[in-house]
C-alpha cells in the first residue's frame, strides 16, 4: 500500500475495529513511518503484550490498568525520542490486552530500550514476539484497517 498522505513527525490516527472474537478493539497508529521504514535494516517487528484488568463486558481496561497503559506509552515515547533504536507503530488495545507494535533494526538494541523505558515500573507481565518483517507488512494491514474503517 502506497502511502500518499502527508504527515507532520509524530502523527497519529485511532480507529475502532472488532476482532474475531467480537470485541471492539481500538487501533491507535504512527502516520509518519516512511523515513524509518525506507532504510531496510530497520525490518524486525517487536509486539510487546500486556494483559489488563477490564472494565464490563466490553474488554476495555478499567481506570488502574487504563491510567498504567498511559504511563508505559508514554515511556516508550519518552525512551524513543530523538532515537532511532526503535519506532513505535501500533497499538492495540481490546479484549483484555493492550499491544504496542515497534519496528527496530536490532533485538539486542530492543532489549536495551526496552529494560531502559521500564525501569521505572515493577515487574509487568508482559509477552515479547519478534518477526522478521522487511515488508512491513503488520503495519499495512493496520493501515488497510483504518483505511477500511474510515470508508464505512
Amino acid at each position: 500500500m502506497e502511502n500518499k498522505e502527508h504527515t507532520q513527525p509524530g502523527e497519529w490516527f485511532t480507529v475502532p475495529t472488532t476482532d474475531d472474537d467480537g470485541y471492539t478493539i481500538m487501533v491507535t497508529g504512527r502516520a509518519d513511518v516512511e523515513k524509518y521504514r525506507s532504510r531496510e535494516r530497520n525490518n524486525i517487528r517487536v509486539e510487546v503484550t500486556m494483559p489488563y484488568t477490564t472494565a464490563g463486558p466490553l474488554g476495555f481496561p478499567d481506570e488502574a490498568s487504563a491510567a498504567l497503559l498511559g504511563e508505559i506509552t508514554d515511556a516508550f515515547h519518552a525512551a524513543l525520542k530523538g532515537k532511532n533504536t526503535a519506532m513505535l507503530t501500533g497499538i492495540y488495545t481490546g479484549a483484555g490486552r493492550r499491544d504496542w507494535v515497534f519496528y527496530t533494526f536490532s533485538t539486542e538494541s530492543f532489549n536495551g530500550f526496552l529494560n531502559r523505558a521500564l525501569a521505572e515500573f515493577p515487574q509487568l507481565p508482559l509477552t515479547i514476539y519478534t518477526e522478521n518483517d522487511p515488508a512491513w507488512a503488520e503495519y499495512d494491514e493496520m493501515r488497510a484497517i483504518a483505511a477500511d474503517s474510515v470508508a464505512e
